[in-house]
């Protein structure tokens, strides 16, 4: 059987009488894309913003390699081996992509707000930054100014900055929103690329591209769990068509 790498238990967060998410119970395998799906208001975000520590929960446990990180703060999290990209591009505008990725290296490190430190780190943070560019594919671009890039590069460089920290398991937040077809196709290409040696949990409205690289689905509606299974699966689920995707006549 696959290791667990990331799970939940009854995961529930309430904004005052809203309930943003509830009793959710979800595996994460090491090395399966697991997408994300759901109308606008399933929960999705709210889900991903408890599993990076942006948010605590309001009842419910999580647990990466077994370890309880329910109340984890997100710079520990990203600290443990996880990754978090946004919805909206957080990069530095006015930093190169070689400056934006060096932030993202350093922040890992247990001594990144000690501004005197050994050479040794600074050789590490450099090497992680080195890596991070070669995977998101703007290794010779490194010496570009970020706010000179289009669109598409520039979600490239978020992931590049979440890769310095060399996660495990990264969570990705509609990293295809507002591309167009080239541009999402590269970063599809990209996703693939990164599943080979990380473990993704992504959200996304494209659903070409979740078909295309995710192993496993959950759909969620209204906060919870409707359906989990194989691409297959959910491709071919009643409930989920109903829910989300439309019925076939609807699709007619």
């Amino acid at each position: 059987m696959s290791e667990v790498i990331l799970r939940t238990e009854g995961l529930c967060k309430h904004f005052g009488g809203l309930q943003a998410t509830h009793e959710v119970s979800l595996s994460f395998e090491r090395g399966v894309t697991h997408g994300i799906l759901g109308p606008n208001g399933a929960g999705k975000t709210t889900l991903i913003n408890l599993l990076s520590g942006e948010l605590a929960p309001s009842s419910g446990k999580i647990f990466f390699k077994d370890y309880d990180i329910t109340q984890a703060t997100s710079d520990k999290v990203s600290r443990i081996g996880i990754g978090r990209s946004f919805q909206k591009t957080n990069i530095f505008a006015d930093f190169t992509c070689f400056q934006n990725c060096w932030v993202g290296a350093q922040s890992r490190l247990s001594s990144s707000m000690r501004f005197i430190r050994p050479a040794r780190h600074l050789r590490e943070v450099h090497r992680r930054t080195d890596r991070a560019l070669q995977l998101c594919g703007l290794a010779e671009r490194r010496n570009i100014q970020a706010s000179s890039m289009s669109y598409g590069e520039q979600r490239q460089l978020e992931i590049g900055m979440m890769l310095a920290t060399e996660p495990e398991l990264l969570l990705l937040d509609e990293p295809l929103a507002g591309m167009g077809s080239e541009e999402s196709l590269k970063i599809t290409e990209l996703l693939k690329e990164l599943a080979k040696e990380h473990t993704l949990i992504l959200i996304e409205h494209d659903m070409d591209a979740v078909f295309a690289v995710a192993d496993r689905l959950t759909v969620m509606v209204n906060g919870a769990e409707l359906e989990t299974g194989d691409v297959a699966q959910i491709r071919n689920s009643t409930a989920v068509q109903e829910a989300y995707l439309g019925s076939s006549e609807d699709a007619a």
